[in-house]
């Protein structure tokens, strides 16, 4: 079963979409959409009646929805019955810490949500101080998300020396799928561009594909060519 990202031109680079039950890192720096996308793969789940989970350690409940508002994406019409936006504190890290190893994984087997992305988890393996609690806890949560059944987005930040992988390089190896998104400077101008670089279980295109962010979203264009 194929799980519709909402975003246009990328389904068809992944045969349809997400395999039901996966969890792909959608990796990229500043600027290159990865909220945009997570909240996109939201809104496609509350059109078609899912129910759905947004995380985040960036923006709180009103940043969310006037963000989403802004893509014409009524995230307030859905809230409680069919969406809960969970806000987390990186700089109360203690109680943060606290709510991830208890209360969140509990919610996500309880809501019975389809979708859930958590923007971001860059953020998340920032809570911890070690290595080893670091990956851990990233083990942690993607096994609960794994356990709910839900198909997942997890947003994080690329390394600055390294502009190919995570910043942590943890969340590629807890995942099944990995989306880069890359800013290209050509003829004077930013392009974006987009790639798969792993989908388990499925054929995927391995080209990289141009994207826009417009006021509707984020549109790939899978029929263009960067040269």
């Amino acid at each position: 079963m194929r799980i519709t990202t909402g975003i246009k031109g990328l389904d068809e680079m992944m045969d349809g979409g997400f395999p039901k039950g996966h969890s792909v890192a959608v990796i990229g720096s500043f600027g290159t959409g990865k909220t945009t996308f997570a909240m996109q793969y939201i809104w496609e789940g509350l059109k078609k009646g899912e129910k759905c989970i947004f995380l985040s350690l960036e923006e709180d409940e009103n940043s969310i929805i006037e963000t989403a508002k802004s893509f014409g994406w009524d995230f307030e019409n859905y809230l409680d019955d069919s969406l809960l936006l969970i806000k987390l504190e990186p700089e109360d890290a203690g109680s943060s810490v606290k709510r991830l190893e208890g209360e969140i994984p509990q919610v996500i087997k309880e809501f019975g949500a389809s979708r859930i992305a958590i923007d971001s988890v860059s953020l998340i393996t920032m809570l911890f101080k070690s290595e080893e609690d670091k990956r851990t806890n990233l083990f942690a949560l993607s096994k609960s998300i794994k356990d709910s059944g839900a198909t997942a987005i997890l947003t994080a930040e690329v390394d600055p020396k390294n502009p190919n992988v995570s910043r942590d390089g943890l969340v590629e190896y807890v995942v099944d799928g990995v989306i880069l998104l890359t800013p290209r400077e050509m003829n004077n101008r930013i392009m974006l561009t987009l790639k798969i670089l792993k989908m388990r279980r499925t054929k995927h295109s391995r080209e990289v594909k141009p994207y826009e962010i417009s006021s509707e979203g984020i549109e790939v264009l899978s029929e263009s060519e960067i040269f």
